[in-house]
């Protein structure tokens, strides 16, 4: 079949195949070894692979199971799930490493002749074409996507030459985002190792001036300023800030509750890590909150940074009530026992790692505006609004 450049085809037209995962039964699930790739490890944009998730033994790989192992830069695609599916994110696996794909998870397949991998992936990920497999999704309790409904998606035909560039141009970008992504990791972690070395007491005793507090004394709390709003409403108000949940960022939309700096600690559902510490997020700028996260800021001469580092080194696990649902309530969380050291080493360690923190939300600000042009680059791109002459 010849195509004509920028007319619109269906993914099946353009030579694209969909594997659909295997169906590993829950005897086969181990606490190491192959990571299994689920719904839930499909996040905006990208693969999310963590030490609790779920994995199956290397003796698993035959020839039965050979297809359904996953490489770096595979694109997947959740296909069922209220509010995850058609959600598409792209594996970054280490060169060498595997990865399993799991049942509802399904691997789009191009023949890099006719259509480019990432070059797909780009497409999928714009808010038109998420929207679009959202909408697809059919099903009365649990929307479903059929690898057939996926393969009907159209989308404009170019050169692959033209392709290729296109993808280049916006993979410079997304790596220009995770080496800031892995600075502020690390950026975190030497702020992590100062309050250790200055702020947990070594030995059984208390150093002079140091006390037992509550947590209550070092927090101001904002939870009255919380509104949730259903996947309905959300859908009706997409837009520019975050809307966040217990652990991460559940949606965007068009309007903001909090302006500035401010530390999210999950209420209920994801409250505690695996280690048993809180679920915190450190987050700044503008945003609305749902009413699955405690909104706090550090108050006297406690900083939300020092705040932070100090919950990050905290055991939790007594906090959380409820044996189905997980919760944390704000009268336990405020009468959480802490250690506080004495108001010198506090201001010590807070005018040593305010610059860190600094810059660590300088990076975050580069990548929302790395984001945004990447997205305002793709459909200029596609429409030829973009002399790619040259690049």
């Amino acid at each position: 079949m010849s195509f004509s450049e920028r007319e619109i085809y269906t993914l099946k037209e353009l030579n694209c195949k969909f594997l659909s995962g295997f169906a590993f039964k829950s005897s086969d699930y181990r606490d190491s070894g192959i990571p299994l790739i689920k719904i839930g490890n499909i996040q905006n944009r990208h693969v999310e692979i963590n030490s609790n998730g779920t994995f199956v033994s290397k003796e698993l790989i035959n020839n039965k199971t050979n297809k359904f192992l996953l490489k770096r830069g595979d694109v997947l695609i959740a296909m069922t799930g209220q509010g995850s599916v058609g959600r598409v994110g792209k594996l970054k696996l280490e060169l060498g490493d595997k990865a399993f794909l799991n049942q509802r998870v399904g691997k789009l397949l191009c023949d890099n002749v006719t259509l480019n991998i990432d070059y797909l992936y780009y497409s999928l990920v714009t808010e038109k074409y998420q929207k679009l497999l959202f909408n697809m999704g059919v099903g009365s309790g649990q929307p479903n996507l059929s690898p057939e409904q996926i393969l009907s998606i159209k989308l404009p035909y170019l050169s692959l030459d033209v392709q290729h560039r296109i993808a280049a141009i916006l993979s410079s970008l997304d790596d220009a985002i995770e080496l800031n992504q892995q600075t502020n990791k690390t950026l975190e972690e030497i702020a992590q190792t100062l309050f250790k070395e200055m702020c947990l007491p070594k030995g059984g005793e208390l150093p002079e001036g140091w006390r037992i507090g509550k947590l209550g004394e070092i927090i101001q709390n904002f939870d009255s300023r919380r509104k949730p709003l259903s996947s309905r409403e959300r859908e009706n108000r997409k837009g520019i800030y975050p809307y966040y949940g217990a652990a991460s960022i559940f949606d965007y939309i068009d309007d903001y509750l909090f302006d500035g700096i401010y530390l999210l600690l999950g209420e209920d559902g994801t409250v505690i890590t695996e280690d048993e510490k809180p679920v915190l997020q450190y987050v700044s700028g503008k945003f609305w909150v749902n009413n699955h996260a405690h909104i706090l800021q550090g108050k006297d001469y406690y900083s939300t940074e020092f705040s932070y580092l100090l919950l990050k080194n905290t055991n939790i696990k007594s906090l959380v009530t409820g044996a189905v649902q997980p919760k944390i309530n704000q009268g336990n969380m405020n009468n959480l026992e802490i250690i506080l050291p004495d108001k010198e080493t506090v201001l010590k360690l807070q005018n040593i790692v305010t610059p860190i923190f600094e810059s660590i939300l300088d990076n975050e600000q580069e990548n929302k505006t790395l984001s945004a042009l990447r997205d305002l680059l793709l459909p200029k791109l596609m429409k030829g609004e973009i002399n790619l002459n040259g690049i």
